[in-house]
């Protein structure tokens, strides 16, 4: 589990993708030593296994559905060699509880639709697909590339999130163009609930009927 604040980021060094799956290499010497062989890492928001560690290097291995639903598999608009990503180790006992809850399992994929100065700070548009609007709850989390972010602003399937000097310094933001896509994932609480209201409201099944009584002699 994750906690969405971006403490490292890395360079795409090397990226072997195929339909079946894959694997990244990236560079990140600030994580140094603290890295190791079988440990988890969220990269731009997606939890990967850390297989092979050179360097100040670490590769990770794709799965087809890893590719498929994050910005790995996203062609152009997507990650390639030489793109900067947000990294963030695993959250540890004891340590401070900042951000929001983040699994590392996106959900899909949004694009940027701008990134507008205004004074010090940023406006930071992602348009989202329409089946994940319902994750979006105004003034609520949202994690995108792997950072906790608040819903300023929701319109037109336009999530807009205001950017702080530091956020922006600190994360790839600053990298962001329109069109590009970016990982998307829903605040888990949200999806617990969603979840829960709708075992509540489905009909119940049964496997009696009525011609199975009569098989049973009633």
């Amino acid at each position: 589990m994750f906690t969405g604040i971006i403490e490292h980021r890395g360079t795409i060094e090397s990226l072997d993708l195929h339909r079946e799956g894959g694997r990244v290499t990236i560079h990140a010497p600030s994580l140094g030593p603290s890295l190791a062989v079988a440990n988890s890492i969220a990269v731009n928001g997606c939890c990967l296994t850390i297989v092979r560690i050179h360097n100040g290097r670490f590769s990770v291995d794709l799965s087809g559905e890893t590719i498929a639903k994050t910005s790995f598999g996203a062609n152009e608009r997507g990650l390639r060699v030489g793109s900067r990503v947000n990294l963030e180790q695993p959250l540890t006992a004891g340590r401070e509880f900042g951000g929001h809850f983040v699994l590392g399992h996106v959900d899909t994929v949004g694009y940027v639709t701008h990134l507008t100065p205004e004074g010090e700070n940023w406006w930071y548009g992602v348009q989202v697909p329409e089946d994940f609007a319902r994750s979006i709850v105004p003034k609520g989390s949202v994690s995108i590339d792997g950072i906790s972010l608040t819903v300023a602003r929701w319109q037109k399937s336009v999530v807009d999130i205001a950017i702080i000097p530091y956020t922006y310094d600190h994360t790839n933001v600053r990298d962001r163009k329109p069109g590009d896509a970016v990982n998307l994932e829903g605040d888990i609480l949200g999806k617990y609930i969603e979840r829960y209201l709708e075992a509540r409201t489905a009909p119940i099944s049964s496997p009696l009927t009525v011609a199975r009584l009569m098989e049973e002699g009633f």
